[in-house]
């Protein structure tokens, strides 16, 4: 039986798929997980060059940024949700 490799932007199709993803890694509570989301949506939507350009951020820094080992500055992370089309929200947890 042959395997099919599993690709993230076959599944982001629209943008609440977009928005149910990225809410998704923020839950998460790791921030490598939320980062690896911002350059799976950023592949999807024209490349690492064009979320760089958007965000008024240099490419070569950006992908430095992203990278796994990347510690964004908030106001970045804030610049890149911005450059998407989307923005942060806050709501209270469902009670447990």
């Amino acid at each position: 039986m042959k395997s099919v490799g599993f690709k993230t932007s076959d599944y982001l199709r629209t943008k609440k798929d977009v928005v149910a993803y990225l809410n998704a890694a923020l839950e998460d509570g790791e921030p490598a997980v939320l980062l690896e989301a911002l350059r799976n949506v950023a592949q999807i939507r024209g490349g690492m060059g064009a979320l760089a350009k958007a965000a008024g951020v240099n490419r070569e820094s950006l992908y430095r940024t992203l990278s796994r080992r990347g510690n964004p500055k908030i106001e970045t992370v804030m610049e890149l949700i911005r450059a998407l089309g989307l923005k942060f929200t806050v709501e209270l947890r469902k009670a447990v």
